[in-house]
């Protein structure tokens, strides 16, 4: 029999660890808390009868004092309660939302990298974070609040049917009309509303990241905000699903909520009329004026109760839908590593039949592509774009594992290999490099964490970043994004070679990383390369044909197939793709603005 999935809150508290008690304690505080806060209350009715029994002689009442001390000692004992429930929860919610993040870390470092191509980093910071955050307030607050409001209500219940049933029953009304206006609001058809809401809210955090990196294109273009098409598709689309719910959906139930919750005595007052000339002709006034008293401010705690479950149930709405957003993350493919690991003969890479399809596509990027790298040798991929370089790129380090066929490291299939071992044997360099919030020592020593100073500052010389250290004001030491400290795009792309240098691997895979270069830094580039790829398996992908000529092999892909192969002279010499694609380059690099003579 399938065991039934877990609620919400069992699932949060699987990640509070040895820490999930201290809910259950917290809560059961709470639920005390609340019962204790309502016997000031009691102790105000006990005032006014013996005011009223002693009318208008005030003089002769005794416990008047008794009574108030009482409520005041129940009162204090209620704060005192409620604090240490709320410091029990909150030790829960801190330890859950810490796990919560923790575990999304822990599962996305087993990611194939390939999965941060397809998934925003600004969508997985909002989902590991906004949505901990989310599940820290209900923890902390909301649930505590759910089941002392639910001990308040039974108490309440108790109370109000205690002194006079029926204006108990009066007061009741409203708490009725509430939980039915609430319900409308998150129940039934409009359950599903808040999910899209949040979908919304991430869709937008997404595209708002996406388009401020894309800011200085935008710029250079001279466009405006409306050029950037997702980014205002996705505002209006959350602006839509936020004015729907508001507007629409929550308008009426919460107008009528709150007319209802604060207006709670306004049902009573009929009521109190009705009853009123029997207690006249029972002799029993002073009783019918005490419990009137007693529910009139009694109505004013209902409001509050309700006001508590509004916003507890809300959170709870909210925390199921962090949770699904979290378990999205949790269930992102991992990299599936080999019972047996085998260790490569040497460092030549082969390609064996292989074909991918990326999810979601229906033309495959690779299709039964086979070529081979012997060590120690540079092979160059070119072709049409879309022509499946970077993804056959990208599947020697298992940024993706193929659908069918092999990649083999010196004859070992790349996913028999330890990934670790694997990510050692390969440094890649991208042509969009992200350097990381720090100085310009740790950003290449990410590469070599053990790496000495010396030993940074030498892979920093042979990457020819000698001018840009002398000029930071801090050298080495100098803060990126910092104080408005930044690079140029080809000073950027010569630190992440310095980056690779340090990493000393022995196969170097380079995606275009001279496509943002001015010429001046192409040139200390193309030096920097003479280093990196001195005696290793290099794989290169290359739009400017002029740099892959000495490549030892030139693989042509286009639609995801091995066209061509052969060397520059041999492939020009077959009057094909390549032969095509050099003349054109030829005739690009020739290509100048001329005066035009009149």
């Amino acid at each position: 029999m399938e065991e039934k999935k877990k609620g919400t809150i069992a699932r949060l508290l699987d990640f509070a660890g040895d820490r999930a008690g201290l809910t259950y304690v917290g809560c059961a505080l709470s639920a005390v808390a609340m019962a204790i806060n309502m016997v000031p209350y009691v102790c105000i009715w006990l005032v006014m009868r013996e005011l009223v029994a002693v009318a208008p002689n005030w003089g002769e009442v005794a416990r008047i004092a008794g009574y108030g001390w009482a409520a005041f000692g129940f009162a204090v004992a209620g704060i005192v309660v409620y604090f240490f429930a709320l410091m029990c929860t909150h030790l829960a919610a801190f330890r859950t939302a810490t796990n919560i993040r923790k575990r999304c870390m822990a599962h996305l470092a087993k990611a194939p990298l390939g999965y941060f191509d397809t998934h925003a980093s600004g969508l997985l910071r909002r989902r590991i974070d906004g949505a901990a955050a989310q599940t820290e307030t209900l923890l902390a607050h909301n649930l505590a609040d759910i089941t002392g409001t639910v001990a308040m209500f039974v108490t309440l219940l108790a109370l109000l049917l205690v002194f006079d049933w029926r204006m108990g029953l009066a007061c009741l009304m409203a708490a009725v009309i509430s939980i039915g206006a609430l319900f409308t609001m998150m129940g039934g058809k409009n359950a599903g509303l808040m999910a899209q809401y949040y979908d919304a809210l991430d869709n937008a955090s997404k595209a708002g990241t996406e388009y401020v990196r894309g800011i200085p294109v935008v710029k250079v273009f001279q466009q405006t905000v409306y050029s950037f098409r997702a980014f205002k598709e996705a505002i209006d689309a959350y602006s839509e699903r936020a004015s729907h719910y508001q507007g629409t959906v929550c308008k009426t139930p919460q107008a009528v909520n709150l007319t209802v919750t604060e207006g709670a005595f306004a049902f009573l007052v009929p009521v109190a009329l009705l009853i009123a000339p029997g207690a006249l002709a029972s002799g029993d006034f002073a009783g019918f004026v005490t419990n009137f008293a007693f529910y009139a401010v009694f109505s004013a705690v209902l409001s509050t109760a309700l006001a508590k479950i509004m916003f507890a149930v809300g959170g709870l709405t909210q925390a199921g839908d962090a949770l699904r957003r979290i378990e999205e993350v949790l269930s992102a493919p991992t990299l599936p590593v080999a019972a047996n690991p085998q260790i490569p003969a040497d460092n030549a890479v082969t390609f064996e039949d292989v074909s991918f399809t990326y999810e979601g596509a229906e033309l495959p990027a690779l299709d039964h592509v086979s070529f081979s790298v012997p060590a120690g040798e540079t092979i160059a991929l070119v072709g049409p774009s879309g022509g499946g370089k970077t993804t056959a790129a990208s599947l020697v380090p298992r940024f993706w594992d193929v659908d069918t066929g092999a990649v083999r490291v010196g004859g070992v299939d790349v996913r028999d290999i330890n990934p670790h071992l694997l990510m050692d044997r390969v440094a890649f360099v991208f042509q969009n490099t992200r350097l990381f919030s720090t100085s310009i020592l740790e950003n290449v020593r990410a590469a070599r964490p053990d790496a000495t100073r010396e030993q940074v500052l030498e892979a920093l010389h042979d990457a020819q970043c000698d001018d840009i250290i002398e000029k930071l004001p801090d050298g080495v030491d100098t803060m990126i994004g910092s104080a408005g400290t930044y690079l140029s795009g080809g000073e950027q792309q010569r630190v992440a070679l310095a980056r690779a240098i340090l990493k000393d691997a022995p196969i170097v895979v380079l995606d275009e990383a001279t496509a943002f270069a001015d010429p001046e830094n192409e040139v200390l580039i193309q030096r920097a390369f003479s280093r990196l790829l001195r005696g290793r398996t290099v794989i290169m992908i290359a739009h400017r044909l002029s740099t892959v000529v000495n490549a030892d092999r030139i693989v042509v892909l286009d639609r995801g197939r091995v066209v061509e192969q052969g060397s520059h002279t041999e492939l020009v010499s077959k009057d094909g793709l390549y032969a095509r694609m050099w003349a054109d380059y030829q005739t690009a690099a020739q290509w100048k603005i001329e005066k035009e003579v009149a």
